[in-house]
Parts: structure tokens; sequence; C-alpha cells
């Protein structure tokens, strides 16, 4: 399923949130794509140190019980079995001395492992 079917699968709450910096900078690498049917698919899979990890790229592919919103001007698609794990997390952005890089803030987390890309 493409961008242009979406409506059979918007969802008016977005399941995951976006920072101001993260959606700009997802908006900055959207555009450097050059690809107007790409959206950011967020996912949860088996693995890492805690259990699951988290996985994001962009994807033009959708299936119907996908949730595709619209946050901050940002298409953000999440999977039905992902979409539990993240409802009312958050995607950041930061860009300082000690790197640059996006971080989820996630309340579903009850335990996270160092490298802060997994968790349980």
């Amino acid at each position: 399923m493409s961008l242009t079917e979406q409506t059979t699968i918007t969802t008016q709450q977005p399941i995951l949130n976006l920072s101001d910096a993260a959606a700009a900078k997802v908006k900055e690498l959207l555009t450097a794509e050059g690809n107007d049917e790409l959206a950011l698919r967020v996912a949860v899979r088996p693995g890492g140190c805690s259990g699951f990890s988290y996985e994001m790229f962009f994807d033009s592919e959708f299936v119907a019980d996908d949730s595709l919103t619209d946050t901050g001007g940002v298409r953000v698609v999440v999977d039905a079995q992902s979409a539990p794990y993240l409802r009312g997390a958050s995607l950041d952005y930061k860009d300082g001395l000690q790197g640059a890089g996006f971080a989820i803030n996630n309340p579903n987390a009850t335990r996270t492992c160092g490298c802060g890309s997994s968790f349980s």
C-alpha cells in the first residue's frame, strides 16, 4: 500500500511523539532522500541486551494495520505489533559535543540497557 492510500490506515492520536528537534532532523533527512512517498517507520524488534530493540528507517510500503500519523509535519508509521510498546513514547534528536543522534524516551520500558537502544 502506498501513501496515496493512507486514509485507510491513518490514526488520529500519534503512537509516538516527536520533539521539534527530531521532527526538524527527520524532515531534513527526508528532503535529502528526495522521495515524497517516504515516511519514518519506528518499530520494536526482539533482540538486544534487554530483550527488545528499536528500529527506525524510511519506508514507503504500508499494510492495513499500520498506524500512520502526521507528527510535527512528519509522517510516522508504527506497525500493529510495535504499537503497544511505543504508545506514549517520544523521539528526540540531540546534536552536541557528545555526539548527535536520536533517542527514544519510552514510559513503557521497565529496564533499559547502557547502549540506549535496548529495553524490556
